[in-house]
């Protein structure tokens, strides 16, 4: 997840006001004992969590031997970084070489350069503003929507109980929509969208911040374009939800739940790719078909096509990695 750094240097309470409830990671300030009167934050400050010229280093880059030492600072700690003639050329040179790199930057546009730089963008940027419409503004861009995903129709090839097992419910801290789930895969290489329980049936009721996910074995894709077992998604930690229109946004955890249930494999073929999952025999756990409506598992039938992703195989701690490796 990129970071959500604000400068509120000299202090004004309703600029560090909007950055908290705007999600912010860090406030960079000239007094920590501040900021602890209104929340919960990391701070940036002689007094703080990070301390200016330890943890924390700040240079104006505007040619070669300052980028270099930019680079040479980023192995010691965080750099933030600003250009007297904001451009992204000398940003992606930085980002190609650290990893640590926070951007200085002014407003939204600036924000989406800097985190669009090589395409992996920077850790984060570092917002300098006197409008707190704008940290809002920013804070949406940074922590309300991540990206995109392209999600390809599976047509459905098979459909079979396979006994009882363990499943995993995720429990997130947001309300989803229809369409709107987590993908999720017995391999690394291809997922299918599991929907949230956001559905009227005659049994339940509607849970929209829970997805019935799947399997413990299976793996979810993550924000950033990792994996994690769901076994091992734990609370607090970031999942990555998709809509049916492939757009990515994050979401905390707050609980998730294993519990022995009666279970499903579906197997599914597209975009040249296999994709399976074992999924709770039940009718609230739905994919999400070509079309953006749920269906449920319960009325699935092969030739139904539902939305998924692909991914490269191979992962090392949920990270994709070159290497040889053939999953069945």
């Amino acid at each position: 997840m990129k970071e959500l750094w604000v400068d509120v240097r000299p202090w004004r309470k309703d600029l560090a006001t909007a950055a908290i409830e705007s999600g912010a990671d860090i406030l960079v300030v000239e007094d920590a004992a501040r900021v602890r009167e209104l929340g919960r934050v990391t701070t940036v400050a002689p007094d703080g969590d990070l301390v200016p010229g330890k943890d924390v280093f700040e240079i104006e880059v505007q040619d070669r031997p300052s980028e270099e030492k930019a680079v040479r600072m980023s192995r010691e700690g965080y750099v933030i970084v600003r250009t007297p003639d904001w451009t992204v050329i000398p940003l992606e040179n930085l980002v190609s070489r650290a990893e640590r790199v926070i951007a200085a930057v002014g407003n939204r546009k600036e924000a989406e350069l800097a985190l669009g730089a090589l395409e992996k963008g920077v850790r984060g940027v570092l917002l300098k503003t006197s409008d707190p419409s704008v940290i809002r503004d920013v804070g949406r861009l940074l922590k309300e929507g991540t990206g995109t995903v392209d999600l390809v129709p599976f047509t459905i090839t098979a459909i079979r109980p396979v006994g009882m097992g363990d499943r995993v419910c995720v429990d997130t801290c947001t309300m989803m929509e229809e369409g709107q789930g987590i993908l999720v895969g017995n391999t690394s290489s291809a997922f299918l969208l599991v929907q949230a329980e956001t559905q009227e049936n005659p049994y339940v009721a509607p849970r929209p911040f829970r997805v019935n996910a799947g399997a413990v074995h299976a793996y979810a894709l993550m924000p950033g374009g990792k994996t994690a077992y769901l076994s091992e998604i734990a609370v607090s930690e970031r999942v990555a939800l998709v809509s049916a229109g492939g757009q990515v946004t994050e979401a905390c955890v707050g609980r998730t739940k294993i519990e022995k249930r009666p279970l499903l494999l579906v197997e599914a073929e597209g975009a040249g790719r296999r994709a399976s999952l074992i999924l709770q025999n039940a009718e609230t756990v739905r994919l999400v078909g070509e079309d953006g409506k749920p269906i449920s598992v319960a009325a699935l039938k092969v030739g139904d096509r539902v939305l998924g992703a692909t991914a490269e195989a191979g992962r090392h701690f949920g990270v994709a990695v070159k290497e040889t490796i053939v999953e069945k």
